[in-house]
């Protein structure tokens, strides 16, 4: 029923630049907040981005804040995490999540940032 499906990461060089997706389908997508969370190798999922809803409010972990942004196109049922400036510290797999009652999450797509 829900389905979260993430696409857009890849190798890159640092300094370089991804954009995320990740399509939604099986609910009112316009009636929940979304998040991208990132796990890196021997490390706990953490919280990257949330958007609201609406796509009216937003908020970053701190070691993101300025170089990733959240959006989100209602119409599209689709919700975007733009990357600049990466590091290789942003080396994870990337995952969309749905907020609410019950949390459900996509497959995650590999980000790899290297030289």
């Amino acid at each position: 029923q829900v389905q979260l499906v993430e696409s857009g990461g890849g190798l890159v060089q640092p300094g370089g630049s991804l954009r995320l997706s990740c399509a939604a389908s099986g609910f009112t997508f316009s009636l929940y907040a979304m998040s991208w969370y990132r796990q890196a190798p021997g490390k706990e999922r953490e919280l990257v981005a949330v958007i609201s809803n609406t796509g009216g409010s937003s908020d970053y972990a701190d070691s993101v804040k300025g170089r990733f942004t959240i959006s989100r196109d209602n119409a599209e049922n689709t919700v975007y995490l733009q990357m600049i400036s990466l590091k290789p510290e942003d080396t994870a797999v990337y995952y969309c999540c749905r907020n609410g009652v019950r949390t459900y999450w996509g497959q995650g797509t590999q980000v790899t940032v290297s030289s």
